[in-house]
């Protein structure tokens, strides 16, 4: 080959190959730190991107299994705020219960303390009644109880939720709140010494009320865990994702700066080669 033409010029076509691989280069770096990731999309690194994007997927499903553990969360803690309320109310009834026993009260005092009591055995099914959340509730309503009809759009039954990424459910089971109804006011003393008996309705009532509170603060403990680790979850995954995407901005920075030299080199040496048929001209003066 010719080392001397003007048609063909070798040195400028390897400054050139050269600051074509600078300029790749320097774009690849750009774009690290505009993103700040070293694996933004599938050009990159299509196996890097994929398992990124698939545990992305993870994290999304978690936020999403945690905004509906919360939902469920709220029905669980409206319901215990409404039985904390009657368990309360429920001391109250067996101290009116204990002084309807008494048969040497007068029939007025009788009246009074059967007056208080019905006030009372309504309050506490009213608090049942109440315990809804967003027009959901684990009590199911009595119709026939002593508050009077259910309400028209309340619904109850068990509550489902998906605790996990994987669409996994949990289910919290509702509760018959006829169950936890407190009796009409006895008639006489030896109707109110039986309702305090070990199976008389007051012992009952008051056992499914603990049991239902038992059953629920588990349920809302679960939830309260279940969130708790589905972020901790959430945490680790991203932190996997970083470790295998993020770039490095420290070492992009000083890659920045040498290809940023190496192209203005390149550049002069393309200049250098680009001139270099000029000195031809002057074999022919």
């Amino acid at each position: 080959m010719a080392l001397n033409s003007v048609n063909t010029n070798s040195g400028a076509m390897v400054a050139l190959q050269s600051l074509n691989r600078t300029n790749d280069q320097l774009n690849i770096t750009q774009k690290r730190i505009s993103t700040g990731l070293r694996v933004s999309d599938a050009k990159d690194d299509g196996a890097a991107f994929a398992v990124a994007q698939t545990v992305r997927a993870d994290v999304a499903g978690l936020q999403s299994a945690n905004e509906q553990l919360g939902y469920a969360k709220g029905i669980i803690d409206t319901t215990l705020s409404g039985l904390n309320r009657v368990s309360t109310d429920m001391s109250e009834v067996k101290g009116l219960l204990v002084k309807l026993a008494d048969d040497a009260i007068s029939a007025d005092q009788r009246s009074q303390y059967e007056a208080q009591y019905t006030d009372l055995r309504n309050r506490v099914a009213s608090t049942l009644r109440d315990a809804s959340y967003n027009n959901r509730t684990l009590l199911t309503p009595d119709a026939a109880g002593p508050a009077g009809a259910a309400p028209t759009n309340l619904t109850s039954g068990d509550v489902v939720t998906v605790r996990n990424e994987l669409g996994t459910t949990y289910t919290v089971a509702e509760t018959d709140a006829a169950t936890l109804t407190v009796a009409a006011a006895p008639a006489d003393s030896t109707a109110a010494i039986a309702a305090l008996g070990d199976s008389g309705d007051f012992s009952t009532v008051m056992n499914a009320i603990n049991d239902t509170l038992n059953t629920y603060g588990s349920a809302a403990r679960y939830l309260d865990s279940q969130v708790s680790f589905n972020k901790e979850k959430m945490d680790a995954l991203e932190g996997g994702v970083g470790a295998l995407v993020d770039a490095d901005l420290a070492k992009e920075s000083a890659r920045l700066q040498s290809l940023q030299i190496r192209q203005q080199l390149g550049t002069q040496a393309l200049s250098i080669a680009n001139q270099a048929p000029q000195t031809l001209l002057s074999l022919f003066r």
